[in-house]
């Protein structure tokens, strides 16, 4: 029986590139898996095939001697699929071992980086870590420069972070000779797993530091000054890099993460960049109108007038004298928030001058009086 011919067998034309051989390799060898082909007699040989098929057309000199002379280029025991003697796919190992190719080709450079060439000092990149810092509405409006203590772990020094006791090294791990990983088969596949023996750093410590007990790192409280712009709020990040746990045997640290917590404020509330104040006011200075004076919180003052009639919830603008933008363009507004205050524990006196005021004051209640015509109307319509 004549032999197919490799292009067909891949399913690409003659003038395909190594980029369409290789992706048309990859999908037969999954079309073709046994646990696809559970009814299919002939998987392991049309298998046989591809793997066939593919040795000769990745490698760039047997594809042009295919291309020239066809299969008669190999007769002769030169064998198509690479192997002594002519030998294909015989059994689920082949299969193995064709899944493996392709885990190669995917994987290879991020499972254990690339292979071959000895293992180096696997150091290990330290944690990152998050400190939370309460600050008042008045700092975040201003910013300022704190200094925080930070529990974490630093380099050691009597082990200069490489864990070994003083006067020996690491040595290469014999189990995965410094590569930090070990090759295992699962079924089918040939996956990589940390090594067990040294737990991925690719050494083993011998004698190991007495002050941290081979870690590389001890753990420390430090000092750091911390620039806090103005304009935070509760949520910002602030992201200081390199200032984290240090790495492992001597690996680069990570970063601190700080989060910002704006404690209230007695007098302000906050809303982004703007800010709001309510402020009770007299129902004398309400109806008569007047000027108050209000903080900001820069620590200033501003004169407000209150114009004649206002009522609860009435709001004035004070331009710019919110809160900065964190990222430039200006400050926001406050907002001043009325609340006419109504008296509490009279006098039998200021309940008389009340009473008096009342009778006289009929027509200055325009709310009240336009809210009973509308009750007295409600009521008539329930009537009828």
């Amino acid at each position: 029986m004549s032999k197919r011919d490799y292009y067909d067998i891949l399913g690409v034309s003659k003038g395909a590139g190594a980029d369409e051989i290789k992706k048309a390799y990859r999908s037969k060898v999954k079309e073709l898996h046994p646990d696809r082909n559970t009814e299919n007699p002939n998987a392991e040989a049309e298998m046989k095939e591809v793997n066939e098929a593919h040795d000769i057309l990745k490698d760039a000199e047997k594809k042009a001697a295919y291309d020239r002379f066809g299969h008669a280029a190999f007769e002769g025991g030169m064998g198509g699929g690479g192997r002594p003697g002519g030998g294909g796919f015989h059994g689920q190992g082949d299969f193995a071992s064709a899944f493996s190719d392709v885990f190669d080709d995917l994987f290879g450079d991020i499972m254990g980086g690339r292979r071959g060439g000895g293992g180096g000092r696997r150091a290990v990149r330290g944690s990152d870590l998050r400190y939370q810092l309460r600050i008042s509405l008045e700092d975040a409006y201003a910013g300022l420069q704190k200094t925080i203590q930070v529990p974490t772990s630093v380099a050691c020094d009597a082990c200069n972070g490489n864990g070994a006791a003083d006067g020996t090294e690491p040595t290469t791990c014999p189990t995965c000779s410094g590569m930090g990983k070990v090759r295992a088969s699962q079924g089918f596949f040939t996956v990589e797993k940390t090594c067990p023996t040294c737990g991925g750093l690719g050494q083993i410590i011998q004698n190991p530091c007495k002050s941290c007990s081979g870690a590389g790192r001890v753990e420390k409280d430090r000092s750091l000054s911390v620039n806090i712009p103005a304009g935070v709020e509760t949520g910002t990040r602030i992201r200081l890099a390199g200032e984290g746990e240090a790495g492992l045997r001597g690996g680069p640290a990570g970063d601190l993460y700080i989060f910002i917590e704006v404690a209230d404020h007695a007098l302000f509330q906050r809303d982004g960049n703007t800010l709001y104040c309510r402020v009770p006011v007299s129902m004398t200075s309400a109806a008569m109108g007047g000027d108050i004076e209000i903080p900001t919180i820069d620590g200033g003052r501003s004169r407000v007038k209150i114009p004649a009639g206002s009522q609860s919830g009435r709001q004035m603008r004070l331009r710019g004298k919110g809160m900065p933008s964190l990222r430039g363009g200006g400050a926001g507004d406050m907002l001043i928030e009325l609340a006419v205050e109504t008296p509490v524990n009279l006098t039998s006196k200021q309940k008389e001058l009340l009473r008096e005021f009342e009778k006289l004051s009929e027509e200055n209640n325009p709310e009240s009086t336009g809210f009973l015509k509308k009750m007295k109307s409600f009521w008539e319509s329930m009537k009828s």
